[in-house]
Parts: structure tokens; sequence; C-alpha cells
């Protein structure tokens, strides 16, 4: 008995050494994780900052090239930002059959919530795309990426009103330092109406390309109140969704302008007269749509990863690269002011990104703080 009651102590005080080792084998364990997906998180925001600042820039250079060798029809110009939302349908598919979709019930979702939400993203998508078409007729790429950086400016607004966006002085400085970026672009040659453009259609434009910036401020933000409002889903299926629902709204909306505008007639001479050739001119058209369908998928990404005002960010960060590729596309002159243009965009870009580095690091800090006091009661159990 004797022996018996002295071993007793000894194997509460060994069980207690193989509880906090299983609990630090846990902690490590889940530190493992945390650090993985950290990394899948940063390889994400990369994946979809390139696709952002590619298609972007791919689009909007596809575009005036479509109006320069005789492009005219703006209901054309329009349908193909977001006409291409067919070849995410087998990806959405594929995800949906491996299960890899919704984290949320299905049941307890609005029907007629999403189908308004749907439908209104849609038509803001379409009407936004056709201001934005007259934008790029009647202005220079120059100006015209000057006035889409305006959009940032409004998100923020939005984003502020409806997203409860803190503004931390590396955000402020980072949306201060873009803006003057895409500012300079005003002071570039290229930026006064050299187009032969009447005063009277420079105008229109430039105030089109405002609202049209003004509209995506608005979608941006809105999209992501809805993730965090109406889908509260945490997948990359409910981003495929969103694309697929609201292009298919615009497209269709888009096609019903074509048709009532009877545009859809000279389609057909405008292809047969089209400087490069018939095949060139389809061409133009399907790598334009893709180049759109590449940005919305990186831009609806973003907003669902991190936030509407920093899927602006970077969209506004690419804005000065596109005279920088029209040097290249279109035998522009490149000088002093795009240059700087372009230090100041990496810059702000850099900027922001950092915000987003203090914040993780502030994250890691009150997760390792209440791991910390997790650990007090087992240490506590260990000395006795």
């Amino acid at each position: 008995m004797g022996k018996a009651q002295d071993l007793q102590p000894h194997n509460t005080v060994k069980g207690g050494e193989e509880v906090n080792t299983l609990e630090s084998e846990k902690i490590t364990h889940q530190a493992t994780i945390s650090q993985l997906k950290d990394f899948t998180w940063w390889v994400r925001m990369a994946i979809y900052t390139l696709f952002v600042l590619s298609g972007q820039s791919a689009a909007i250079l596809l575009g005036r090239l479509y109006y320069n060798k005789g492009g005219k029809n703006l209901w054309m110009a329009t349908l193909v930002q977001f006409i291409g939302f067919p070849i995410l349908i087998p990806y959405h598919c594929i995800l949906s059959s491996k299960k890899i979709a919704l984290n949320r019930n299905v049941n307890q979702l609005d029907v007629s919530a999403l189908a308004f939400m749907y439908l209104s993203f849609g038509v803001l998508l379409a009407a936004d795309s056709f201001l934005y078409s007259i934008g790029l007729l009647y202005l220079p790429v120059s100006t015209f990426s000057l006035i889409c950086a305006s959009q940032l400016a409004f998100n923020a607004f939005f984003s502020f009103c409806l997203n409860a966006q803190k503004f931390t002085p590396c955000i402020v400085n980072s949306l201060v330092i873009l803006t003057i970026s895409s500012t300079l672009l005003v002071f570039h040659p290229s930026s006064v109406n050299l187009t032969g453009i009447s005063k009277e259609k420079y105008t229109v434009g430039v105030i089109c390309t405002v609202g049209a910036s003004a509209g995506y401020g608005l979608m941006f933000s809105l999209t992501q109140f809805s993730f965090e409002k109406v889908l509260k889903s945490q997948t990359f299926v409910t981003v495929l969704e969103m694309i697929i629902y609201e292009s298919l709204v615009a497209t269709c909306a888009t096609l019903v302008g074509l048709f009532i505008s009877e545009e859809w007639q000279g389609l057909k001479r405008e292809m047969e007269e089209f400087e490069l050739g018939r095949s060139s001119y389809l061409l133009t058209l399907i790598c334009t749509a893709m180049a759109w369908q590449t940005f919305n998928i990186g831009a609806i990404g973003l907003i669902f990863e991190v936030s509407s005002l920093f899927s602006n960010v970077i969209s506004a960060s690419g804005l000065p690269f596109v005279p920088v590729l029209a040097v290249i596309f279109f035998k522009e002159n490149m000088d002093g002011i795009k240059v700087i243009a372009t230090v100041l965009a990496l810059w702000g870009f850099a900027s922001y990104l950092y915000q987003h580095y203090l914040d993780d690091l502030e994250s890691k800090a009150e997760t390792k703080h209440v791991k910390e006091i997790s650990m007090i009661p087992l240490l506590k159990e260990d000395n006795f």
C-alpha cells in the first residue's frame, strides 16, 4: 500500500507532462497550419493582383486599338467587357462537383434577395461599362486613365459609408500618392485633345468617364457589403458565382441595347472595313473579352479577400502603366512624367501593402497572446 501511495504522485506528474506535451504538439500543429494559410493567402493575393494589373492594361489597350482601327460600335465595345463569362462556367462546375464550395446554408438565403442583388449589379455593370466605352472613344488613353483614377476617391467615400473602412496613415498616404500619380498624366502632351474630336464630344467623354468611375466605386463597395452581409461565404465558388450571374444580366441588358439601337446591322460592314482585317477584328474582340474577365476575377477576388478599397488601390496603381505600355504598342513617346507617375504608383501600392503587413503582425501578436493565456492553467497544473 505504501509503495502504491508513493507511486501515485509520480503518475500524476507524468500524466500532467503527457497532457502538456499533447497540448504543446497541438499548438505547434495549429501554428504550422496558420503559417500555411498565411502563405496560401499571399499566393492568392499575388495571383489576383496580377490578374487585375494585366487584365486592366490589356483591356484598355485593346479597346483603344479597336477604336483606332475603325471600330465604332459602342454597344459592342461594352459587350466585350463581360460577355466572356461563359469560360468560367466549366471551372465553377468542377469546383462544385468536388464540393469545394459554399460554406453556407443555401436554404437560409433569400432567393428573391439574391435575384435582386445580381439583377441590380448586372444592370449597374452594364451602365458603367457603356459609359466607359463612350469615354474611351472620345478621350486619349492618358486622359482616360487619369479620370479612371477618380474611382479610387469615390470608392474611399463609399467604403467609409457602407463598409466602415478605417483610414490609417499608410492608407491615406497610399490614396494621396496614387491620386497624384494619376494626376500627373494630365500634364502629358497626349492628354490634350489632339484626336480631332469636337469639344462637345470631348466634354461628353469626360462626364461619362467620371460617372462610370463613381458607379464602379459604388459597385465595389456594394460587392464587399454583399459578401459580408448577404452571401456570408468563404469560398472561391462564391466569387465565380458573383461574376457569372452579374455578367449574365449585364450581357442581356447590353444585347437589348444593341438590338434596340439597331447598331447590330452595321457590325458586318465594320468587320469588313476594319484596318487589320476580319480575323484581326474578331481576335481583338475575343482577346478584349478575355482580358476583362481576367480583370473581373482579380478585382472581385481582392474584394473577397481584403476589401473593395484595396481592390481599387491595386487597380489605380496599374493605371500609370497603361501609358507606358502605349509607348510599346502604339509608339508613343516615353518621358519623365510617365516615369515619375509609374514610380509614384509603385510607392502608393507599397504603402498600402505595408499597412496590411502591419495588420498581419498585429494579428499574429494577438493570437500568440491568446495562446499564452490558454497555457497558464496547464503550467499551474504542471507546477503542482
